[in-house]
């Protein structure tokens, strides 16, 4: 008989001796054989030993403790986006591992079971599924779907390597940028100090030359300006200099324009008002509805002018708030009311002095007349 024939006869015999070992050593590859440079670096940002050992739970309790370190949003001193962003990648990869190790232990424990099932089949898998790089074990369909398995987590590992040499690149980057930017900034200052070093030694020259000696007020103390003892005499001396000069801050004309304004608008109005009868007829209630109108188109270009007003002011204190037309109204109103009573008292005042002065009048010629009676005879 010949030695195919013995190994067709006995094919089931031999599969059932050699399937042990293989599976011992499938799981040995997988559960405790190399590592990957990129799976330790991911133990390694974790901070847990880079041998593989550690389980689900120490893989999650690590990630929770760097999560809380790291995360943009934790408000800790060690909050890092780009670091959190590589915790996370760790993080996966690491799960990942510990599924595929978890999974090889679960087949071997099945291929064992099934192959001390004696009513399983005996017959040779055909070639073409062994195909598979050399990955699984156990039926056809078993075995493609631990390839395809095996096949997304390369490409999940392919990835994660892409993005971590991105990540070093963006950072090496970064900090070529700054070192740009420190670069500019230091030839900025330099030229900054080269030219007050130029001044200052044209200064010197002319002082040497005797340029300032014919100077009026040399060696005197300026006594022009008062003393702040709340303010730095520099900036004391140079906001005097501006005020006599004419210069006004920008918000200090912005308020001065707007309290002239209003006194205008309310004299204005105030005159009109003045000129209406006290009781006022239809006509005249037309008029002034009308002149109201325009005060209130007026009033609310005035409010934007003080709001622009709040937003340039230093002060807080010196905020201004929106003009009121029912408040305005009211004030124009009862300024007119305080007026016409003025005048009424004012015109009484004349009417009593005028009857008084024709009351001494006559007094004084009926006193004549008796006088010049009391004469002639």
């Amino acid at each position: 008989m010949s030695c195919w024939m013995l190994l067709r006869l006995h094919s089931g015999d031999l599969r059932r001796s050699l399937l042990p070992l293989y599976c011992s050593l499938s799981l040995r590859a997988l559960s405790s054989g190399a590592i990957s440079r990129s799976l330790r670096e991911s133990y390694r940002i974790l901070q847990l030993p880079d041998d593989g050992a550690s389980d689900a739970a120490e893989v999650k309790e690590a990630y929770l403790h760097t999560a809380k370190l790291y995360h943009p949003d934790s408000g800790a001193p060690t909050a890092d986006a780009a670091l959190f962003s590589q915790i996370e990648e760790a993080y996966r990869a690491v799960l990942a591992h510990l599924n595929r190790q978890k999974s090889a232990s679960q087949y071997t424990q099945s291929m064992e079971e099934e192959e001390e099932d004696k009513n399983k089949s005996n017959a040779p898998q055909h070639r073409h599924y062994l195909s598979f790089e050399g990955i699984g074990s156990g039926t056809p369909s078993q075995r493609e779907r631990q390839y395809r398995q095996f096949r997304v987590d390369r490409a999940t590992d392919q990835v994660l390597e892409y993005r971590r040499k991105e990540i070093e690149k963006a950072a090496a980057d970064e900090g070529a940028m700054v070192t740009r930017d420190a670069r500019l900034r230091s030839k900025q200052i330099k030229i900054t100090q080269a030219v007050e070093r130029l001044v200052e030694d044209l200064i010197q020259e002319s002082m040497a030359r005797g340029d300032f000696q014919n100077l009026s007020g040399t060696g005197k103390p300026l006594n022009k300006f008062d003393h702040n003892p709340y303010m730095d005499p520099m900036t004391h001396n140079l906001n005097r200099i501006l005020i006599d000069n004419g210069y006004q801050p920008e918000w200090i004309v912005a308020q001065k324009e707007i309290r002239e304004t209003i006194a205008k608008m309310r004299m204005r109005l105030q005159e009109v008002r003045a000129r209406l009868g006290e009781h006022m007829r239809h006509s005249e209630t037309l008029q002034w509805k009308e002149h109201c109108t325009a005060f209130a188109d007026e009033l609310g270009k005035l409010n934007k002018k003080v709001d622009n007003f709040n937003l340039i002011v230093p002060l807080m204190r010196r905020q201004m708030v929106h003009y009121s037309l029912k408040r305005e109204l009211e004030k124009i109103l009862k300024t007119d009311q305080l007026l016409r009573q003025e005048k009424e008292r004012e015109k009484e005042r004349k009417q009593k002095e005028q009857m008084e002065t024709a009351r001494t009048s006559q007094n004084t010629r009926q006193g004549l007349i008796t006088w010049m009676q009391n004469l002639l005879k």
